[in-house]
């Protein structure tokens, strides 16, 4: 009994030159694989020895190794992904083509619809061509703070099309490279924390500079502060002065991406060496402790005046 026509098995020479090409397509995309692994280990060491050829340039000691690396990384993570991109198209159009797929009608429709798109695409290009040039010119790099759009964060994602901002409080932010109209870098060679320390207005203000420079030489000798601190605090002196109160300004030169952990430590010392010196603060701002450095005599002045209002017969009625 001889089986349906549909039941027949192929012709086992055409079961052997499909197995052929499936062989070789599989062989391509080992390959692929292979390659795009080696080009990774390739990119690595391309990116030691571009680090090692930019020390050892003279501006080097104008920039620091975390600057370095900064620039190398986001760099390397450019090119990883256009060379993958390049390596895996490619595997994909010759696998097809092993397996019998004409692969030029594809990539004529490819054209075809990659033009008419083209016309619509001037964002994408606009997108593209910003992308490079905020490579070129080092703007940014991935691990830097910066603000973009008035938005401040962690630069996690540097692509030709987009930026990836992961702001303070955990939100992720994707800007087209296009529409960035703002961009300012706070971790781009060095950082400044700036203070703008406030002291009651009666208070010496020649005397709280003393203790503000005074905290700032302690903590410079400390680690893990010692290693952040580029340079001695820098007095700008006496910012603003008020009906009730002196603004004070000061600013210390740190690592990138140091300066919170640098100031937030200098504004508890100050804190404390102020209460150790007596030194007020403006009264009313709200949340700040107020120490009242009346003496006995004035306050008793005051006691006394109180009492007098109160015993005058007009306050009584």
């Amino acid at each position: 009994m001889s089986l349906p026509h549909f039941w027949k098995f192929p012709n086992p020479d055409i079961l052997t030159l499909f197995a052929e090409r499936l062989f070789r397509a599989v062989v391509i995309l080992i390959a692929a694989w292979i390659l795009d692994r080696l080009t990774r280990l390739l990119l690595a060491s391309v990116r030691a020895h571009f680090i090692e050829a930019m020390k050892r340039r003279p501006q080097a000691e104008l920039t620091s190794q975390v600057e370095i690396e900064k620039r190398a990384n986001t760099i390397s993570e450019i090119f990883k992904k256009l060379v993958g991109a390049m390596i895996w198209g490619l595997a994909v159009v010759m696998g097809l083509r092993e397996i019998g797929i004409d692969v030029r009608p594809i990539l004529a429709g490819a054209g075809v619809v990659g033009l008419a798109v083209g016309f619509g695409a001037q964002n994408l290009v606009r997108d593209v061509i910003t992308g490079l040039f905020m490579l070129i010119e080092n703007q940014i790099r991935i691990n830097d703070i910066a603000i973009i759009n008035g938005v401040t964060g962690l630069v996690e994602e540097i692509n030709l099309r987009t930026t990836v901002l992961r702001a303070g409080d955990g939100a992720v932010h994707v800007f087209p490279n296009g529409a960035i109209t703002s961009l300012a870098n706070l971790t781009l060679q060095y950082s400044y924390y700036v203070f703008d320390v406030e002291v009651a207005y009666k208070e010496d203000s020649d005397r709280a500079m003393e203790a503000i420079t005074a905290t700032a030489a302690e903590l410079m000798l400390e680690e893990p502060y010692r290693d952040a601190i580029l340079a001695p605090l820098e007095m700008m002196g006496v910012d603003k002065v008020f009906d009730g109160a002196v603004f004070i300004k000061a600013r210390f030169r740190t690592l990138p991406n140091k300066q919170w952990i640098v100031g937030r430590e200098m504004n508890r010392r100050i804190k404390k060496r102020f209460d150790e010196l007596s030194i007020a603060v403006p009264k009313g701002k709200k949340g700040e402790s107020i120490r009242v450095t009346l003496d006995p005599a004035e306050l008793r002045a005051i006691v006394r005046e109180e009492i007098k209002a109160e015993l005058r017969p007009d306050a009584r009625t």
